[in-house]
């Protein structure tokens, strides 16, 4: 059976304190030892609100496998200290590594003297977060369970933006409204959009992120999710996931059936990506030539 999840707060010094839930794994092996441990890099702005209850339902399921889970609120999101308006991407970065770091500091060494696998979990455009959390270690195998990963803040910051434009043209005042933005923020202005008041200083290290392949990472699970049954990977993600191959990596790509729960106007859920994710985690040497989605994924 798995434990409880303890909340607690991670210090982050004179930056304060980060909520953090911990979610203990089950213990399959009679030792306590868990196959590996999980980090959640979140979802930005309201879209992490809107994925919280997934993200709550998967942590559970993948530490009653055996993993160990931890997930965070960033600097000035949820109940972690500081506004959203305050932070910066620099910020953000630093959160990543000390969670990172806190998870390892927890990591065992097994017989053969190396410590479990990490796996972080980028949600959205928290895979751009990846590479921070990477440095903070560095004798580890790291992982990448990703969920419909943004691999380019730009993409991220304009899709935000655009909420702003879509709420000025119910107001007749779209003109421009983009171009406006990108000019308060360049005068070192912050520009409120849907009720987050966002700083020049996170809306320029965002637009600069990106999540390249690296040497570090020796497994990557891409998933994402369409309400279609029969629908296959984008282009541009088809050439990401190449990209990591080429770079040595062993992958599985796939899309799941489900909805679009970190946009979703309602709470949503989509339990077929949790069980692909899952098959990804437990996976053995198998790992990228088994199915990526598994039959219980895609039963009607």
């Amino acid at each position: 059976m798995t434990a409880a999840s303890t909340a607690f707060f991670l210090d982050a010094g004179a930056r304060g304190q980060r909520l953090c839930v911990h979610t203990p794994a089950a213990s399959l092996d009679g030792a306590g030892a868990p196959l590996g441990q999980i980090l959640l890099l979140p979802a930005f702005a309201e879209e992490m609100n809107k994925s919280r209850r997934m993200t709550a339902l998967a942590a559970r399921a993948f530490a009653a496998a055996g993993l160990e889970v931890l997930t965070l609120d960033l600097l000035g999101c949820g109940d972690s200290s500081g506004d959203f308006g305050d932070a910066s991407w620099a910020d953000w970065q630093d959160d990543a590594r000390i969670a990172a770091a806190w998870l390892d500091g927890r990591a065992l060494p097994g017989p053969d003297g190396a410590k479990p696998p990490l796996w972080l979990w980028g949600l959205r455009a928290g895979a751009l977060l990846a590479p921070a959390a990477i440095e903070a270690v560095a004798d580890r195998s790291v992982r990448l369970l990703l969920w419909q990963p943004v691999t380019t803040g730009k993409l991220q910051l304009q899709q935000f933006m655009r909420l702003r434009v879509a709420a000025d043209l119910i107001g007749g005042q779209a003109k421009g409204a983009v171009q406006a933005m990108r000019d308060q923020l360049a005068r070192g202005e912050s520009v409120e959009i849907a009720g987050y008041r966002l700083s020049p200083a996170l809306a320029h290290g965002l637009e600069a992120a990106q999540l390249k392949p690296s040497p570090r990472v020796s497994r990557v699970a891409w998933l994402e999710l369409s309400t279609r049954e029969d629908a296959g990977l984008t282009p541009a993600a088809s050439m990401a996931v190449q990209a990591w191959q080429a770079q040595g990596a062993e992958v599985r790509a796939a899309v799941c059936q489900g909805p679009s729960f970190w946009a979703a106007t309602e709470i949503e859920e989509a339990p077929r990506l949790i069980e692909a994710s899952l098959a990804a985690l437990t996976a053995g040497d198998d790992f990228a030539t088994q199915p990526a989605v598994p039959p219980e994924a895609v039963a009607a």
